[in-house]
């Protein structure tokens, strides 16, 4: 028999558990702070009440909610996006999306949804998109959505609708310009179906039909009916079945037609021109026709289509694309992956777009004679150009855009003669030849945009882009420069702002290459061989603000790293082969200074020395590495005891002055009362705080400052020692950020220790100049222990503060100094009379 305290434990414990439900576990992740959740997955059969009300989008997605009640989302009002894919809703009932009037976009993917009562919809004032994709809806007067008048996007794809018969509440819906109606089950379309297009012709709907088993169009169906869009693809059975029904789409006005099949979705095994002849009754400005195959012999077969604006064929089996009547009106072609045999020597007045891609049995460029042609795009073809580039060879003056990328060879034989009025160039991934012989871009003044990476090009001669005073992007990356020096061949660019020259082997760049880029604000030198990081190369870039320096070889630093332009915010130095030496150690803490300015610094790794090859640069401790000088005289074979004695004297070589030092000024009166440790970055503050108020103050004190009192000939050490430590009474030390990293700081600190202990009745006074982090302060261990174990004065700069500071600090001072009366109250009267003589 179980304890009843026993029982009642176990019973508590189970409800305890019994309570954690997934739901109260904090299963969502925070995408972006208080705006964006995910819940997905997470089988949730409620909403949960932990995610705060200020959140704009939810994702509840592949959750068993079942049920979606009255005012379920009332507590998220700023909610705009709303997905509910797969979330096993079977009712939606009345209000459930009440209050949430900030909504624009919601998703039912995937309900078998059951119930929806008319109140369902309710109080999304503001939706625009509803996704009601495979719901189980068998009708679109089934939908109760007639109130949403901001609605711009309803689709209802991969549903049970038999019927494409608009429902009179779609008057209501004017902002309504895509409805998605595809893979259905529509076989028939009637007069009757777009009556309410008719009677609001103000309407301008996309109308998607695809994948429905259209098999019968009424005459007459779409007469008076104006679309923006009709896409029909993968309808139609038979090739019988298609022209029928094209021709019965007689008197639609439509701005974009779009008739073929899907690519996994293939009906129709041959189509030929009396299939297209139907369309000549309908009034289109623009046709695409997509995934055709066998498809009869020539362009003509679309005389049809002579008047449209835009033509583009997509996937269509063409055995020819020649000769296309000079009547027709097209200004756009476009021909994607067509099994052409070769490229048309296209002749035709009123074109001005020409996009050919991907076209792989075009092997070899035709001449043209396009007048109107302004933009050309013949990219993704494997052709080669035997003659490149200029008026005669693309018989236009007009060409502002131009795409030979990814091509085969490409012979440059002409300087873009006749076509001055070029913006857009793009050579990329095709071979030139003969492009550095000569100024070839020289009539180009009006190109913004230049492309030429990876074309095998050796940049051998400085005029190349001669000419392009406009060009404002530069894109060169993948080729090489003579000796692998970036020579000096930007100087007429001098309104670039976009520079790509990555992966171009470079190791060295001559002087002055960068100095007329003034507006340049990217420059990407990543993935070359470079070694030194020298910011003189950079400093005329004022407009400079990422530099991308990654993937090379830098080891360290050439110069002073101030000298980069102050626009700069983002540097790269990642995968470099950083050396972390004592010999760098100048560049290193740069490094560490500047990690919020440099691109991802934590993961910046060392590559040399072999014992720190894979460490973080951020790691490196430059507290060892002090300033040593090269022992003289030591010879290669000498006594251990004599050279660890040599060592020990050089080691301790100024302590030892000191030492004698101590003796020979024993007995004589100090001359300062303070000697003054300090950085040269803290001088502004020793003399205008320091010195004005010490040496200027009551009583008045003397002190020792380098800049001042050192003698000049004799070296910084000597001066430290004869005139620092041996003729003042005691030392003051200004602790600060620049101090720490100061190798002299650290050197005169260290004297001051001995000093100190030779000296009993002297003392060191510590000031903290500033907060200084621990991690810094503990690279310097005996100096952290002084500070944690003795009173030090920390400099505040308000009133209060400095009057405690300075009332302290003096007494410190007059501690063991012999005190003067007479001479305070004369200093004293003197201040006073030279005030009120002022």
């Amino acid at each position: 028999m179980m304890p009843s305290f026993c029982l009642a434990g176990t019973l508590m414990m189970a409800l305890f558990f019994s309570s954690l439900r997934p739901e109260s576990l904090d299963p969502c992740v925070e995408v972006d702070p208080n705006i964006s959740y995910q819940c997905m997955d997470q089988n949730l059969h409620k909403i949960p009440n932990n995610i705060p009300s200020s959140v704009k989008h939810l994702d509840l997605s592949f959750n068993p909610l079942k049920i979606l009640g009255s005012h379920s989302f009332s507590n998220f009002p700023e909610l705009k996006l709303l997905d509910l894919s797969r979330c096993e809703i079977e009712t939606i009932e009345d209000k459930a999306y009440q209050d949430l009037h900030q909504l624009t976009t919601l998703i039912l993917t995937g309900n078998p949804i059951q119930s929806l009562s008319r109140g369902s919809f309710s109080g999304l004032a503001n939706l625009q998109n509803l996704v009601a994709v495979e719901i189980e809806l068998a009708s679109l007067d089934n939908l109760p959505i007639g109130h949403l008048i901001t609605l711009k996007t309803l689709n209802v794809a991969h549903n049970f609708i038999r019927s494409s018969k608009l429902p009179e509440y779609f008057s209501n819906l004017t902002d309504l310009d895509h409805l998605d109606l595809s893979n259905n089950y529509i076989q028939t379309i009637y007069y009757t179906d777009f009556q309410t297009l008719r009677e609001n012709p103000q309407l301008n709907l996309s109308l998607e039909l695809s994948l429905n088993p259209i098999d019968f169009i009424q005459p007459g169906a779409f007469q008076g009916v104006r679309l923006h869009e009709l896409t029909l693809r993968s309808n139609f059975n038979s090739t019988n079945v298609m022209k029928t029904c094209i021709q019965n789409l007689d008197g639609l006005q439509v701005h974009r037609l779009i008739l073929g099949e899907f690519k996994n979705e293939r009906r129709v095994e041959r189509l030929d021109r009396s299939v297209m002849e139907g369309l000549c009754k309908v009034t289109i400005n623009e046709f695409r026709f997509t995934y055709a195959d066998e498809f009869s012999n020539d362009i003509t077969d679309f005389e049809c289509l002579a008047n449209v604006s835009t033509m583009s064929l997509v996937n269509v089996y063409l055995r020819q694309l020649e000769h296309i009547p000079k009547y027709f009106k097209w200004e756009t072609l476009t021909v994607i992956r067509c099994e052409l045999k070769h490229f048309p020597p296209l002749e035709n007045p009123f074109l001005k777009r020409l996009i050919f891609i991907t076209n792989k049995g075009a092997t070899s460029f035709a001449e043209m004679n396009l007048p109107s042609l302004t933009f050309l795009d013949l990219s993704r073809n494997g052709m080669s150009f035997r003659r490149c580039c200029s008026y005669s060879d693309l018989g236009t003056r007009s060409l502002k855009h131009l795409d030979l990328s990814f091509n085969g060879v490409i012979r440059i034989n002409a300087n873009f003669m006749g076509l001055e009025e070029l913006e857009y160039l793009d050579f990329q991934h095709s071979t030139l030849k003969k492009a550095t012989v000569f100024s070839m871009f020289l009539p180009l003044e009006k190109l913004l945009y230049l492309d030429i990476s990876h074309t095998n090009t050796k940049i051998d001669f400085n005029g190349i882009f001669f000419g392009l005073t406009s060009l404002n992007t530069l894109k060169m990356a993948g080729n090489s420069f003579k000796d692998n020096t970036l020579s000096n061949v930007f100087t007429n660019t001098t309104n670039l702002t976009f520079l790509d020259i990555s992966n171009c082997q470079l190791q060295k760049v001559s002087w002055g290459v960068f100095d007329t880029l003034h507006r340049l604000e990217l420059l990407n030198m990543s993935h070359n061989n470079l070694l030194l990081l020298d910011s003189f190369h950079y400093n005329q870039l004022h407009s400079l603000k990422t530099l991308d320096c990654s993937f090379n070889h830098i080891e360290t630093s050439k110069g002073m790293m101030q000298h980069f332009p102050k626009s700069l915010a983002f540097l790269n130095l990642t995968n470099n082969s950083i050396a972390c030496t004592c010999e760098h150690q100048n560049f290193l803490q740069w490094v560490k200074d500047q990690r919020l300015f440099l691109v991802n610094t934590e993961q910046m790794m060392c590559a040399t020395p072999v014992e720190m090859k894979g460490s973080l640069v951020l790691d490196f401790r430059n507290a060892t590495c002090y300033i040593q000088k090269t022992i003289i005289g030591a010879s290669v074979v000498s006594v251990l005891a004599v050279s660890t004695i040599a060592f020990l004297v050089y080691k301790f070589y100024f302590h030892l002055i000191l030492i004698a030092g101590c003796k020979k000024y024993s007995r004589g009166e100090s001359v300062y009362d303070a000697f003054v440790i300090y950085s040269s970055h803290d001088e502004d503050w020793v003399r205008n705080e320091l010195v004005k108020n010490l040496e200027e103050g009551v009583p008045p004190f003397q002190l020792c400052l380098h800049y001042r009192d050192f003698i000049p000939g004799v070296a910084i050490a000597a001066n430290i020692i004869q005139e620092g430590f041996h003729k003042s009474r005691k030392v003051i030390v200004v602790v600060s950020r620049h101090f720490i990293q100061s190798r002299w700081c650290i050197f005169e600190y260290e004297i001051a220790q001995t000093w100190q202990f030779l000296s009993s009745h002297s003392g060191i006074i510590f000031i903290v100049l500033e907060k200084v982090e621990k991690s810094l302060l503990k690279q310097q261990v005996e100096l952290y222990r002084l500070l944690s174990r003795n009173t030090y004065l920390e400099w505040e700069d308000n009133a209060l503060g400095r009057h405690i500071f300075w009332r302290r600090l003096k007494k410190a001072l007059l501690d063991g100094r012999a005190w003067d009366p007479d001479g305070v109250a004369e200093t004293e009267n003197n201040q006073q009379e030279a005030t009120t003589s002022i």
